[in-house]
């Protein structure tokens, strides 16, 4: 990044020893190379899933982003925003670089991403046998990977033929405030849904008959799967969000809790157009930011982590 140069030499290696740091912390493997054929199932190089520390171990870093990339981070000790800085920018780039592809696509072509996605998803063998997941409620607007069809699979019950689809609880978001605060509750229904004030549908906060709806950190299972957005994402499992940091920071508290729990931790998969999936080591990270397991393209979904590999080659 050419904003480096302007640090001091010190802050140049602080930076370069946080981002280091930050890996592998993260993701504790030699990031593997994108293979030279695409097939329904690319295997790369597998890394523990358990070897990922929770996320307590991020805590003693000390940092505590703000919602938006670039805000003041944590207080004295903490690492500076000034010395992020050049990281925040970059990602800011992607992003303004992805949101520009993402506008760009011809719409007829979307659909058939969208539908490639959504079926893959449908078909997975690790879709079909978890009975817990979180999933998000695609946006138009916002150009996110269509996953009407997957959530309406999920939601339907009266196919008596289909008993793997049967008696799955679905977990969708919704945001509550500005400082990154995201809950996953439970609906049965697509009516169970309501417009916020963007316009984006989220879960109503209690039910028809005035319940609250259930929080998946308050469930007494753990969850199997979450289906995740994001901007721009890479094959050694980096994801680039809008920002917010509202799915980084449900996903490093969801995680801490299955530990303390005893829970398998979930799989992570990341729904991505073609345009949305970068060359390797392009997106830079912070400690804050969680490593997806696999991804879902339109041309075939890539396994990134141990778990990913053994329950795709395995088909559970």
């Amino acid at each position: 990044m050419n904003t480096i140069g302007r640090l001091s030499k010190e802050k140049v290696n602080e930076v370069r020893k946080l981002m280091t740091l930050s890996f592998s912390l993260h993701h504790p493997c030699t990031s593997a190379s994108p293979p030279s054929s695409t097939t329904h199932f690319r295997l790369l190089s597998p890394c523990s899933r358990a070897a990922r520390p929770p996320s307590s171990s991020l805590s003693s870093l000390r940092m505590r982003s703000s919602a938006a990339d670039g805000g003041k981070i944590g207080s004295s000790g903490d690492v500076s925003a000034t010395e992020l800085d050049p990281i925040f920018k970059q990602k800011r780039l992607i992003r303004s670089k992805v949101r520009k592809s993402l506008k760009e696509m011809d719409p007829s072509h979307r659909a058939m991403e969208d539908d490639a996605i959504q079926r893959l998803v449908l078909d997975a063998p690790w879709f079909k046998s978890s009975k817990r997941l979180c999933a998000y409620i695609s946006c138009r607007a916002l150009r996110e990977v269509d996953t009407s069809k997957v959530l309406a699979k999920i939601l339907q019950t009266s196919d008596k033929d289909e008993q793997k689809l049967e008696g799955k609880t679905l977990y969708v978001p919704r945001v509550e405030d500005k400082n990154s605060y995201m809950r996953m509750l439970n609906i049965s229904s697509m009516d169970d849904l309501i417009a916020n004030s963007m316009d984006i549908l989220e879960p109503a906060p209690v039910d028809s008959g005035g319940n609250e709806r259930e929080n998946v950190m308050h469930a007494s299972e753990g969850i199997d799967l979450v289906l995740l957005p994001g901007l721009a994402f890479d094959k050694s499992g980096r994801r680039l969000g809008r920002g917010g940091g509202y799915y980084d920071t449900f996903l490093r508290n969801y995680q801490q809790l299955a530990n303390e729990k005893n829970w398998k931790q979930p799989l992570l998969v990341a729904l991505s157009y073609s345009v949305q999936i970068m060359d390797d080591g392009v997106i830079p990270i912070t400690p804050n930011d969680v490593f997806v397991d696999a991804l879902v393209s339109p041309t075939g979904i890539i396994p990134i982590s141990s778990a990913a590999i053994q329950r795709i080659k395995h088909d559970i």
